[in-house]
């Protein structure tokens, strides 16, 4: 029997991009960057209703990861050789067979087809696919557990390392 999880093409069109000045490569504290999204404007309708959110979610697409990067399987997060090697599905390493990232950011505001947020990790230019609301009750899992290498990992970021 021939496994076909990997056959499926699937072709996505950006419907915006991100505006903040941020080039790559740079090492910045991503939750002190404000960001614009700028929806494609045929699709302004689209946003309606969504300034009624105090924050949102944005997909996009890691248009800076090269091919030879995607096919590495298992990463140290956030490259800190101190922490173990793991999967890239285990992490929100951009390292990954399909580069597309998703960040929560908090939405300070909405002008017409742009959207002002705050928190987005992503390079100026990054193609946007999609955007969702935050929705407390579903996207909120109050028992949720993490490994022992995601406590290391913030030990590290709060100490400066």
């Amino acid at each position: 029997m021939e496994d076909s999880t990997r056959q499926q093409s699937i072709n996505l069109v950006a419907i915006g991009r991100v505006v903040n000045g941020v080039e790559y490569p740079s090492h910045v504290k991503w939750e002190t960057i404000t960001s614009e999204v700028v929806i494609a404007p045929e699709l302004v309708e689209a946003l309606d209703g969504i300034d009624g959110f105090s924050h949102i979610l944005i997909i996009f697409y890691l248009h800076k990861v090269g091919e030879e990067r995607r096919s590495r399987l298992k990463v140290h997060p956030q490259g800190k050789r101190e922490l173990p090697l793991v999967g890239v599905f285990a992490t929100r390493s951009p390292v990954r067979p399909n580069p597309i990232g998703i960040t929560e950011v908090k939405l300070l505001g909405r002008q017409g087809n742009v959207l002002k947020v705050l928190g987005l990790d992503a390079y100026d230019g990054t193609p946007v696919l999609d955007v969702k609301p935050y929705l407390r009750r579903d996207d909120l899992i109050e028992k949720a557990t993490i490994p022992d290498w995601l406590l290391r990992l913030r030990e590290l970021q709060d100490s400066g390392c």
